[in-house]
């Protein structure tokens, strides 16, 4: 199962269900708005996608993309538009202010979950393009090596100098062991007299403070820590 976020937003309930069924059967995260306006009274930017009907009440699908627009947290986010509209015109007009596709009503399921898929795999494709030297992520937890920042889901952790290199080392090396020893001399090494309890008691506050992805830290007993996508 992925980790994908994806709210759909459309005004009718019925076809709200059926892409919400469709998607989480594909192992999608899914959650559903029946209107732009209880869509934008969620956290937009903890999701991966959106697909959003143009063709909506007081706020219309376009109206709603251009509030995400001008929010830096949520102008990122990528979008795919539904609408029974099919001009040039709007489709000109989904693009222009930040469209990743544009499906036309009717639609079938397997073109949307096609489509899905293909945005999904632009947007990890130009992450891993820029994606700079001093920068760590794993799904929705990310770290800054320049700022010493800690993100998760959007939110900023604070974080202990010793607690931010530990998370360091196994995020930049998933899935190898680093015994006590090693991470003593890779996260201590400027100090004299150190116990392995302090090393578990930091992993143990570690883990808490990443929420989901404490579980992604695995002992080994006997041999010592892991990072494990």
């Amino acid at each position: 199962m992925n980790s994908y976020r994806i709210l759909v937003v459309d005004d009718e309930e019925d076809l709200c269900e059926i892409l919400q069924y469709n998607l989480e059967t594909e192992g999608y995260s899914v959650d559903v708005a029946y209107s732009a306006e209880e869509a934008l009274k969620k956290d937009i930017s903890s999701y991966n996608l959106l697909l959003l009907d143009v063709m909506m009440g007081e706020i219309s699908g376009f109206k709603m993309g251009r509030i995400l627009s001008e929010d830096p947290k949520t102008a990122i986010v990528p979008i795919i538009y539904l609408t029974a509209k099919d001009s040039e015109t709007d489709r000109l007009t989904g693009f222009n202010i930040g469209a990743d596709d544009y499906i036309s009503k009717p639609f079938s399921i397997r073109e949307v979950l096609a489509r899905v898929k293909a945005v999904i795999r632009r947007i990890e494709v130009k992450k891993t393009d820029i994606l700079p030297a001093a920068y760590l992520k794993y799904e929705n937890l990310e770290m800054s090596l320049e700022n010493k920042k800690v993100i998760l889901e959007g939110i900023e952790i604070p974080f202990t100098k010793k607690e931010f290199e530990i998370l360091k080392l196994l995020l930049q090396n998933k899935n190898r062991v680093f015994s006590r020893d090693e991470m003593l001399l890779k996260v201590w090494s400027d100090e004299v007299i150190v116990l392995d309890r302090t090393i578990d008691v930091n992993i143990t506050r570690l883990r808490k403070k990443i929420g989901p992805y404490g579980k992604n830290i695995v002992t080994r007993l006997g041999y010592g820590y892991v990072f494990e996508e």
